[in-house]
């Protein structure tokens, strides 16, 4: 039966060591200075790396300076745990399989407040701060947006003084490092531990033990009850690893515990005696795998079986280091509500249910009844996905292969919940059917979002047109069934990471007029307002965009040999590639407004440069196509004559948090052209809005929550809405009769399928025209296209004001205050999880 190893403990309790609440006021952010810390870093290169002037390399002094933060985080790192301890302080516990830190070196020298003093410290040792913030390898620990935002949430926790850790899985591999070879995207290993992870704080006495498979034992306790015991045949070790999360110059530290998987046999000497050397190590590599790469290819069986182990292993380890921390001060399970709050991070980590339920039931002897009581108190799930196709599922013989006991109890959990809905809807079998955990079919299989669903007391979208189609449209029973559950906190971003580290510029210019406070409380941007209508404001404003666009430009001189001019339009799309994301949009409009300048037409046309950026999935083909297709429109187009300073395109490879850091300042035009009711929110709309740029988007997602706090006169809104498009489907939409109804569309099409941009090759593409044709247009890329054409020509006619187009921008950052990241955070403490917010504030100096 998978059992604790250890009992150790985060952070002892200790009556030898000082009253916490005397540590916790002295103050920490006036004791640290910058020459402290560049002393620090001389003493680690010597004492830590054993390096001197001769043998020193950039690593090493970007290892040492780490050190040297890491240094000044630590005593308040243990005095915030310690602090949490004492106050006895209901602890949240964020389960996410994605977390896209970015680099956390400029983020940490800024949340010290000494990144400035710090770049002058070392200028004087000769060193520069910019190399040493290019070494630092980002970990790819996230696909998108759903990591991103982990990332955000976890800065804003730490910074408003919530009492959170976050658990992950810590991939050896990341997402993986895109590369372009003729076109097509090419998937390379992310080793972004190579060298080690600085930030780290290995924890050997914090492991656990995690089993899979086996089969489950039947017998009777003292008190003549049934109970279970899973014995499980395979087994493997989770240990822990710490990262520091500092808080905004405050004197908060939380925690971010991300499990490695390693054997709990280890080296097989006997089988390296009898010389059968790759059983010796068998077992040792079977056990790693499950933390080695994220987002293992389900396209296969194996791939499948990996996935579901990894979100086992995940929340296993997650579940048993939350309990034994709860046990540490309490002895029975009455207060585990009142003092634990657990939030799923979308369906990955939903097995997290019946895993606490086994925990209860299995091991702490609860009945079942108090023991869902307590499980169903417990957790909050947050929905990030309104596309049936994400919203996860198992197949049932997997499940029962690698999780008996699990399927077991959600067979109950789903019997038990049946027969409530049995008594409420009697006679419905229609609608037992849609709300079973168990979806029928071909293959049986669990349906992870409704068990996610009906084990939470609160379910939130990410933004309110994402919850109202969660109750309307994918979640209807449910929401007739417990309303009082669903709950909207839309999405938010860091003002921390993206504006005053993206935009340094930028964020002087802000601060030099409206002071500072922003960056903590992002609603003081609408200081800006009255400076809107500022003409020499307007022109430092536009100086600061321009600027921002060299230095990309510069960039992709240097790294793609592209020369791009900062006096084009820079529209860029800058997100996974997906289908609903609507890429080939995009394209289409860029093929029709380049056959529009080869024809002659080139009246009041502004010079645009396209770029677009994102990772698609490997096993995704048509997404791959798009970034092919791309690639080959950019060849013919980048290279006629015809259209020389007046279009270009250019496709940015492995996009992550650092390329999106250097790409948002510069943005023009941010291209948020999702079908609507297809975006649960987008936070690349908040960060384009956050830096000047101007959106064009659908009526999707949080682009409904930028208009209406910038106003439809201040943000380009095109295409069909949610019940639009509804309603075209229901009609009977036509693909083909609206293309060829539009010449420049069937145009666009027609050069695609006839090769003109594949060299001749027809077959190149066929099977993306063919997801568009001959399976309805599903994204209704070509219903929106002839809209699409005529609010680009909108834009191009404000660009060309560029008064009136920094007005807009300036008024685009001084609403953009509600998309605080800091904002989503303290939604989630009142809303969801009842923190006592003046606790945390008194505990860590933080005002309210």
């Amino acid at each position: 039966m998978p059992h604790p190893i250890s009992e150790a403990s985060e952070v002892t309790v200790n009556s030898s060591l000082p009253d916490p609440t005397e540590l916790v006021s002295s103050d920490t952010t006036q004791g640290v200075d910058s020459h402290t810390l560049c002393e620090s870093m001389l003493r680690h290169l010597r004492s830590s790396l054993a390096k001197d002037q001769y043998s020193v390399t950039p690593h090493d002094s970007y290892v040492a300076l780490v050190y040297a933060v890491r240094e000044q985080l630590v005593d308040r790192w243990l005095r915030t745990q310690q602090g949490y301890y004492h106050e006895d302080q209901k602890r949240v516990y964020y389960l996410s399989m994605e977390y896209l830190t970015g680099r956390m070196l400029v983020n940490s020298l800024i949340n010290l407040g000494l990144l400035e003093q710090c770049r002058t410290e070392l200028a004087a040792l000769g060193i520069d701060l910019e190399v040493l913030i290019a070494v630092e390898a980002e970990a790819g620990l996230g696909n998108g947006g759903l990591g991103r935002l982990a990332a955000c949430l976890m800065d804003s926790f730490a910074t408003q003084a919530f009492p959170v850790c976050g658990y992950g899985i810590r991939f050896e591999y990341g997402i993986f490092e895109q590369r372009i070879a003729d076109g097509f995207q090419v998937e390379m290993p992310d080793h972004w531990l190579r060298f080690g992870n600085p930030w780290e704080i290995a924890r050997p006495e914090d492991v656990y033990c995690i089993g899979f498979g086996g089969y489950v034992r039947e017998l009777q306790d003292s008190r003549g009850r049934l109970q279970h015991e899973w014995i499980a045949d395979e087994d493997v070790t989770a240990m822990a690893y710490d990262m520091p999360v500092a808080g905004y110059q405050n004197d908060t530290v939380n925690t971010l515990r991300l499990w490695a998987a390693e054997s709990r046999h280890g080296f097989n000497l006997e089988c390296f005696n009898r010389g059968d050397y790759v059983a010796a190590v068998e077992a040792t590599s079977r056990s790693k795998s499950i933390s080695r790469v994220l987002y293992p290819n389900d396209n296969v069986q194996s791939g499948k079986e990996l996935r579901l182990k990894q979100e086992y292993f995940f929340v296993s380890a997650s579940l048993q280091d939350i309990v034994r921390r709860y046990k540490k001060t309490r002895q029975t399970f009455d207060a585990f509500p009142e003092k634990v709050a657990i939030q799923l991070n979308d369906t990955h980590p939903a097995l997290g249910i019946p895993e606490l339920m086994r925990i209860l039931v299995d091991l702490e002897q609860l009945d079942w009844q108090e023991a869902w009581d307590i499980t169903e108190a417990t957790f909050g799930y947050t929905n990030h996905t309104l596309l049936p196709e994400a919203l996860e599922e198992w197949p049932v013989a997997l499940l029962q292969r690698v999780l008996p006991r699990h399927l077991q109890i959600i067979y109950e959990i789903n019997h038990r919940f049946l027969q409530a809905v049995k008594r409420k809807h009697p006679g419905d079998v229609a609608r037992l059917h849609r709300m079973s955990l168990i979806g029928e079919g071909d293959e049986q299989r669990v349906r992870m979002s409704h068990l996610a669903l009906v084990g939470s007391h609160a379910i939130n979208g990410v933004s309110q047109l994402h919850s109202d189609l969660l109750r309307k449209r994918v979640f209807v029973d449910f929401d007739e069934f417990f309303p009082w559950r669903f709950h909207t906190t839309t999405n938010g971003i860091s003002p921390r990471r993206w504006l005053k580290q993206a935009n340094p510029p930028l964020a002087e210019l802000i601060s030099d007029s409206i002071g500072d406070a922003w960056v903590r409380d992002l609603s003081q941007l609408e200081g800006l307002t009255a400076y809107a209508d500022d003409p020499e404001f307007s022109v430092r404003w536009a100086e600061v965009k321009r600027e921002n666009k060299r230095r990309l430009a510069a960039q992709i001189g240097a790294e793609q040999g592209i020369d791009v001019s900062v006096d084009s339009i820079f529209s860029c799309q800058v997100k996974r590639i997906h289908e609903y994301k609507r890429q080939l949009l995009n394209i289409l409009h860029t093929i029709a407004l380049y056959n529009r300048i080869r024809h002659g037409d080139t009246t009041e046309i502004v010079p645009r440069t396209v770029m677009i950026s994102g990772k698609a999935a490997p096993g995704y083909a048509i997404a791959r196509t798009i970034i092919k297709l791309f690639h080959d429109v950019a060849e013919v187009i980048n290279n006629d004559p015809r259209v020389a300073g007046v279009l270009k395109l250019v496709f940015l490879p492995n996009y992550n948090v650092s390329l999106a850091e250097s790409i948002f300042p510069a943005t023009d035009v941010s291209e948020q052209i999702s079908t609507a009711g297809t975006e649960a929110s987008g936070t690349g709309n908040m960060k384009a809005m956050l830096n000047g740029a101007l959106t064009v988007g659908t009526l999707d997602g949080a682009n409904i929550e930028i208009a209406e706090a910038v106003g439809r006169e201040n943000i380009f809104i095109f295409g069909k809405t949610a019940d639009d498009v509804a309603r075209a489907f229901q009609d009977g939409y036509e693909p083909r009769q609206v293309c060829d109804s539009i010449p420049a569309l069937r145009e666009a099409v027609d050069m695609i399928r006839d090769g003109f941009f594949s060299a001749g090759d027809k077959t190149a593409f066929q099977p993306l025209l063919e997801s568009v044709f001959s399976q309805g247009d599903r994204f209704m890329v070509l219903a929106d296209f002839a809209d699409y054409v005529a609010t680009q020509q909108q834009v191009e006619g404000t660009y060309r004001d560029q008064m009136r187009w920094t007005q807009m921008s300036i008024i685009n950052v001084a609403r953009a205050g509600r998309f605080s990241c800091d904002r989503t955070a303290l939604t989630y403490a009142k809303e969801i999880w009842d923190l006592d917010l003046d606790d945390s504030a008194r505990i860590n100096h933080v005002p309210r």
